[in-house]
């Protein structure tokens, strides 16, 4: 043991208190089992390797944290603001709510099954080829032109593949725009009404049976149907229902 040395050292009388003052150098070695309690404690007092209570200890760092884990119950209940744009290895299965922004997928996603996906909604269908489907009760949507008015009117596919129009007024000369792909089967159901009132042009696109257009009726409902399959180069035209009753 090292010489002690300090200004003072005495003794309770009641209860062994070893009473300490002054600067000393070297260390106080005790025996297994002594406890020593004091209020003043401000130097190294215990070398490494050493143990005891911290209950009392007032202004600890944490960044003199080198080892362990910080307990559960010692994080308050809502954590600060803080950034994480240093966090490294973080897992995606720890995530318990919220939602990932668009910037953090790949621009091509994996495949995946989407065998348990519900409540899909056809409208985020933008583009690609649907397969083996079977359709029940299904509708078209109708592209309700009302009416024409005479001149130019066209009808545009991409609006619904039903079309309802009355002509009046004056001569009508009808285009079509707006068809699928060349390699893809397109047409539409035209609803004409009056559509032998006035002169009626089809586009020169169009192809109907031996190569005259219907007769259309005057007053009444006439129910054609246009095909293509060149992406809109031919059309064929053919009177499903005319004069309609």
């Amino acid at each position: 043991m090292s010489t002690l040395k300090a200004d003072s050292v005495t003794a309770a009388s009641s209860n062994g208190d070893l009473n300490l003052s002054g600067n000393g150098t070297g260390n106080v070695n005790l025996a297994t089992g002594t406890e020593l309690n004091g209020t003043a404690l401000t130097s190294t007092f215990i070398a490494s390797g050493g143990s005891g209570s911290g209950s009392g200890l007032t202004d600890l760092n944490a960044s003199n944290l080198a080892s362990g884990t910080v307990p559960d119950a010692r994080f308050p209940a809502t954590l600060p603001a803080a950034s994480g744009a240093n966090l490294t290895a973080l897992n995606a299965t720890n995530l318990g709510s919220g939602t990932v922004p668009d910037a953090r997928f790949p621009a091509t996603l994996p495949a995946a099954s989407g065998a348990n996906l519900t409540a899909l909604t056809a409208a985020a269908i933008s583009a690609g080829t649907v397969s083996e489907i079977n359709l029940k009760d299904y509708g078209e949507i109708t592209n309700a032109i009302g009416s024409i008015g005479g001149g130019t009117q066209d009808i545009d596919i991409s609006l619904g593949n039903n079309v309802t129009a009355t002509v009046d007024t004056g001569t009508t000369t009808f285009t079509f725009s707006n068809p699928t792909a060349s390699d893809e089967l397109c047409g539409f159901t035209l609803f004409l009404t009056n559509g032998g009132s006035q002169t009626v042009n089809w586009p020169a696109s169009v192809d109907f049976p031996g190569g005259t257009a219907p007769t259309l009726t005057a007053a009444g409902l006439d129910i054609l149907v246009f095909v293509t399959t060149d992406g809109g180069t031919i059309y064929h035209g053919m009177a499903a229902s005319l004069d309609s009753k």
